[in-house]
């Protein structure tokens, strides 16, 4: 059973719901159809609902015991509106504003999280990045100590599985964010790989083998993710083949408990991370499972808008495999 399965099969055990806000894409309804018919999330589509429902006919798709649910139409949204008025007025946002952005099925997917009544989003076919990430950060926000939204990879290969972070939203993360990206990554390799994170702080540097100011951003970033987090485990810096090749760790870096062993890869940069995990993928051989969206409270997902209905179903369990507990519940109920 390859990881993929092991995370579908463990999402089945969960009772989670997902809220897919873009109902008006094909790919969409039939994911939805597909993670109800095997019991991998509880599923919600939001829009309009004579229109879904007459997309499904003609897909040959059935939507019996899946929620659907048109914004402007539902009880939700005149209290969603004055919820979202009240986070953001701060910001400059007006009443007539608040309701206009919650007519937005991502900002009312997002916002069924927020209130306990999914438990995660899975957004982006129909949408840009950018709208979807304001979405969650402005609706969901991010948890106590966590600087910023950041993404990660999950590469697979047939004997290991390997995370690496940042590779597809944060430029330039400054020490501070550096640190909060590997927090953040080494949590979500334990939920969703099951083994205990060893986190690799990446530089072209080990152990002061080279001086210079990004060198030293990756050094600082290792001591706050140690003052943060003393739970876990973590080295730096270490340069590539310090964290991953055993000889080569015992070499660069004696008495690391990384050094050599590292599961969790967390890079300085997006350059780094980008060109890192293509590597990994196009020439290495490794699956990359991703980007996950990371550093929000609960999880709002974005996908590719060039995403297969595979892509929405694997991504969806995902993200009921990450999810809390929600604090409610819409099944059974007409909203």
């Amino acid at each position: 059973m390859n990881l993929l399965e092991q995370i579908i099969n463990e999402s089945t055990k969960r009772n989670k719901t997902i809220v897919l806000p873009e109902a008006h894409d094909e790919r969409v309804i039939k994911a939805g159809y597909q993670l109800h018919q095997k019991k991998i999330c509880n599923i919600i589509l939001l829009g309009n609902e004579q229109k879904i429902l007459d997309d499904a006919s003609k897909l040959n798709v059935g939507l019996t015991g899946i929620k659907i649910i048109n914004p402007v139409k539902s009880e939700l949204y005149p209290k969603f509106c004055d919820i979202y008025f009240n986070l953001r007025k701060e910001k400059g946002i007006t009443p007539d504003k608040a309701k206009e952005s919650m007519k937005s099925v991502l900002f009312f997917g997002a916002m069924m999280v927020r209130e306990g009544l999914a438990d995660g989003f899975v957004g982006g076919s129909a949408s840009p990045t950018a709208d979807v990430m304001r979405a969650g950060i402005h609706c969901v926000g991010m948890p106590e100590g966590i600087s910023i939204v950041s993404s990660f990879f999950l590469m697979v290969w047939p004997d290991k599985v390997l995370g690496f972070a940042d590779c597809a939203v944060v430029p330039n993360p400054t020490d501070v964010q550096l640190a909060d990206i590997a927090i953040s990554t080494a949590d979500n390799y334990k939920k969703l790989v099951g083994e205990e994170p060893r986190v690799a702080m990446l530089s072209f540097s080990t152990k002061g083998s080279a001086e210079h100011e990004l060198v030293d951003k990756v050094k600082n970033a290792t001591k706050m993710v140690l003052q943060k987090r003393p739970d876990l485990k973590v080295d730096g810096e270490l340069q590539f083949d310090a964290a991953v090749v055993e000889k080569v760790g015992k070499s660069k870096a004696p008495g690391s408990e990384i050094a050599g062993k590292a599961n969790v890869l967390i890079f300085p940069d997006l350059n780094a991370g980008n060109i890192g995990y293509k590597i990994a993928q196009r020439i290495g051989g490794a699956e990359a499972v991703g980007p996950i969206v990371q550093g929000l409270k609960k999880p709002v997902f974005d996908l590719s808008r060039g995403c297969s209905v595979d892509d929405i179903v694997n991504t969806s369990a995902i993200a009921a495999l990450m999810a809390e507990e929600a604090n409610g519940n819409l099944q059974g109920q007409h909203i």
